[in-house]
């Protein structure tokens, strides 16, 4: 009688299964619980990228690169600038637009369940044929094989369930505008009767003694603009005033200018 596989494995191996192992279940975790999509895009990416390191462990080259390259590198990526660009956040609606739609998805998760648990229950731990018979013709033409001929049917089913997924996904962000965009001259118009600032604002720094992020810009009289500064350094209170020796440095400005208009009409008499 054939040792169980499992008792056959290797130091490393094992080592390297229960490390890994662990960390990927810790990230598909954090993916359904991270309150940020973007965090659980990172976790999910993660989890994707130990999956790889599985199968290239295990022989299977051709499913470890395309799960790197397409999944991860592509899929996932393309996810999370998506995530990031569109700005989705836990502050969106939780209402239901569809009813009963969370025990329908509780129901069909249970039913994958025991579809997966009657699937490792099947397989056989005491006979396998071993990486160099599975691989004999090479690991792509013996993956090809396997999928066009004893799993075509697993193959063409999980095709029509990740176009279905695309399909739901594109149908949920959808939103349809429910009023006619404003033109530019319909926006101008409004903020001149909101009384908002229109013209630019100077910089910060300007007609200060220098152009720092932490000093307000001041205006013509010399007075600070609250405007040109961070809103987050005020409230640090992390702004330097320099209004009052602007304003001096103004005034003995004009004084000099005074004089020296003086002088030349003396000189010019």
């Amino acid at each position: 009688m054939m040792d169980l596989a499992a008792y056959t494995t290797s130091t490393g191996e094992a080592f390297q299964f229960w490390v890994l192992g662990t960390i990927a279940v810790m990230g598909a975790l954090c993916t359904v619980f991270m309150k940020r999509a973007v965090h659980s895009a990172l976790c999910l990416a993660g989890t994707m990228i130990i999956l790889a390191v599985f199968y290239l462990a295990n022989g299977a080259y051709f499913l470890g690169v395309v799960q790197i390259v397409v999944y991860t590198g592509a899929i996932m990526m393309l996810f999370l600038f998506v995530v990031m660009l569109v700005g989705v956040t836990a502050a969106d609606s939780l209402k239901e637009t569809i009813k009963g739609q969370r025990w329908l998805a509780l129901l069909c998760g249970l039913g994958f369940g025991i579809l997966l648990c009657a699937g490792i229950g099947n397989a056989s731990l005491n006979e396998f044929n071993g990486l160099g018979q599975a691989n004999a013709g090479g690991n792509v033409d013996g993956l090809a094989a396997l999928i066009f001929t004893k799993y075509v049917f697993a193959f063409e089913l999980t095709g029509a369930l990740l176009i279905t997924a695309a399909v739901g996904a594109m149908v949920l962000t959808h939103r349809e505008r429910t009023e006619r965009a404003k033109t530019q001259r319909e926006m101008a118009e409004e903020r001149v009767r909101e009384g908002k600032q229109l013209p630019p604002l100077p910089a910060p720094g300007v007609y200060a003694r220098h152009n720092a992020v932490d000093i307000a810009g001041l205006l013509p009289d010399g007075t600070p603009s609250e405007l040109t500064v961070n809103k987050t350094l005020r409230s640090r209170g992390q702004i330097r005033d320099v209004s009052n020796e602007a304003i001096n440095d103004l005034k003995a400005l004009e004084q000099r200018a005074g004089e020296r208009l003086g002088r030349e009409e003396e000189a010019a008499k």
